[in-house]
């Protein structure tokens, strides 16, 4: 499997003399497109509904309970990036930490599939896992992650996206209450205003 993994990354990760351009849209799509995800959610809990409000709880929960699994797959099972192993070109300066699953990748998909669960939501959530694809591909162009770091994201995601929905009501329900509760003191001015609804 390992032979795989690197073989799929050397024909996906940049050549020698890559175009300035396709590298400058793979750093593009490899650092600025995991910024659309607390857009949405921010944007969502501003100026959503209640029930919206629950639902951008349970994404953010999603991909924090992520990045969390992900943190303990490295601590029991460290492996390198290619760049540690003198594999292909790297493109991208990035931290010499385990490679998998993908950080990035992580908190997209587990975003997207949250969004999945709910009807009217779907479509977004179908755009969020879409964009993934062309982040997944930048990551490995540039050299910071192996294609099968993308599959550990796409499980880990889901796991994340399962344990918080069926959690929901155990812990996520109080933490909306706070939240809520905490979010009328601080913004009771542009509530008052409108520009946040209640």
């Amino acid at each position: 499997m390992e032979k795989i993994n690197q073989a799929l990354f050397l024909f996906l990760n940049a050549p020698e003399h890559p175009s300035a351009v396709l590298v400058a849209l793979a750093q593009g799509l490899a650092n600025y497109v995991i910024w659309i995800v607390p857009a949405v959610l921010i944007l969502g809990w501003l100026r959503g509904n209640e029930h919206v409000r629950r639902l951008m709880l349970v994404a953010a929960a999603s991909g924090v309970a992520g990045l969390l699994v992900n943190q303990a797959i490295g601590l029991v099972w460290q492996h390198p990036r290619p760049f540690m192993m003198g594999l292909g070109h790297t493109l991208m300066v990035h931290a010499a930490d385990s490679s998998f699953p993908s950080d990035h990748l992580t908190v997209l998909w587990a975003v997207s599939f949250s969004f999945l669960t709910h009807q009217r939501w779907r479509v977004a959530g179908i755009i969020l896992a879409i964009l993934g694809l062309p982040v997944a591909w930048a990551r490995i162009y540039l050299g910071v992650h192996f294609p099968l770091d993308m599959v550990g994201a796409v499980i880990v995601a889901g796991f994340s996206v399962w344990l918080c929905v069926h959690e929901e009501r155990q812990f996520l329900e109080p933490a909306f209450h706070w939240i809520t509760a905490i979010e009328r003191i601080l913004f009771a001015p542009l509530i008052r205003r409108g520009w946040i609804k209640r």
